[in-house]
C-alpha cells in the first residue's frame, strides 16, 4: 500500500502551480529548519492579501 506523503488540512485541494521566488543564499536552509513552515507561510501570504486589497470606501 503505498504512503500518503501529505495530507491538507482544508478541504479544498492546493493549486498544481506553485508560486515561487528568488532569496538570498542561505534563506532556504534556514526556512526549511522553521516548524510548520509551509502552513505558516501560507497564513502570512494570506494576510499579506488581504492587507492590501484594495479599500472600498
Amino acid at each position: 500500500m503505498p504512503r500518503i506523503k501529505f495530507q491538507p488540512k482544508n478541504q479544498v485541494a492546493y493549486d498544481k502551480v506553485p508560486v515561487q521566488f528568488k532569496v538570498l543564499p542561505g534563506v532556504r536552509e534556514q526556512l526549511k529548519a522553521v516548524p510548520d513552515w509551509q502552513e505558516r507561510l501560507r497564513d502570512f501570504v494570506d494576510r499579506l492579501i488581504v492587507e492590501n486589497l484594495p479599500k472600498n470606501d
